[in-house]
């Protein structure tokens, strides 16, 4: 046997490069083998004003929702140097999120734990049809005057931010990244090559469509006189039904649904690699 055929199969990692290295610790912790792959770029906005007109608001804002781990990281990055000294957080303020890692990373910038939102850890899907009610519960479901703030790059979903309008919210946002598609460097576009040319001996992880539509045009710039990759025979774990359906819209053949904790990610891995993988010791 070669050593190709004898590698194992492979979880490749497409999150922005800044939470790369935190999943690929947690796959490995599963006995999960990893590579990065990243297929957004997360890049900095000159929005110096906004976001320092947002810190200087917060103090007086009923609830900060960030959309994502890079949110939190971008807003924070730029907290005014004023501010040193003061509390990281305000106390009236409630700080929510829909998945985990932003939760994690609200907690790292010293956010208390009990002014953190997000959906149940049981919850079917962790988004925001499932972060609402719990925004109901705890701030009840009467939004009238209140202010809230979404944390966020550009563009995205306005479901949470319609709702919280049509309660009576005063919904403002600011923008602290755009999401780009990548300018792989040569080993990026070797492993992509390699990746959709031995679709047996990888298995996609899958959190955002976009990244999906950056997997296409990249595909497509990195033949180089070779055949279209054969979506049909890729394999892949995505986190939300929305991203199910563009994976599939791709013609990607085997799609499994999954939450985006570690370890539903490695069930899922181990579905469809067929690799026995023991639980941590």
């Amino acid at each position: 046997m070669s050593g190709d055929a004898a590698a194992p199969v492979r979880l490749l990692l497409t999150r922005p490069q800044a939470q790369a290295g935190d999943w690929a610790r947690r796959m490995a912790a599963l006995g999960v083998p990893t590579a990065a792959l990243p297929l957004i770029d997360i890049v900095p906005v000159d929005a110096a004003a906004p976001i320092a007109a947002a810190w200087a608001a917060l103090a007086d804002t009923d609830l900060a929702m960030f959309v994502s781990p890079n949110a939190v990281e971008h807003f924070f990055d730029r907290r005014p140097a004023a501010m040193d000294g003061a509390p990281a957080w305000p106390g009236r303020t409630w700080a929510a999120v829909v998945g985990p890692g932003s939760a994690r990373s609200l907690a790292e910038h010293g956010v208390p734990a009990s002014r953190i939102v997000q959906p149940p850890a049981q919850a079917e899907s962790l988004d925001s049809e499932h972060l609402w009610p719990e925004l109901c519960r705890v701030a009840g479901a009467d939004w009238r005057g209140r202010r809230v703030l979404l944390v966020r790059g550009d563009g995205g979903r306005e479901w949470l931010a319609d709702r919280l309008r049509e309660a009576g919210a005063e919904v403002a946002a600011v923008g602290v990244y755009r999401r780009a598609c990548p300018q792989l460097a040569p080993e990026g576009r070797a492993l992509l090559r390699t990746a959709l040319s031995a679709p047996d001996r990888h298995v996609w992880l899958f959190s955002s469509s976009e990244a999906i539509g950056h997997l296409e045009a990249l595909e497509q710039g990195t033949r180089e006189g070779s055949e279209p990759a054969r979506w049909s025979r890729v394999r892949a774990v995505a986190t939300h039904e929305r991203i199910v359906a563009r994976a599939r819209a791709l013609g990607v053949g085997h799609v499994v649904l999954v939450r985006p904790d570690a370890g539903a990610v490695a069930a899922g891995f181990r579905m469809l690699s067929g690799s026995t993988l023991e639980s941590p010791t």
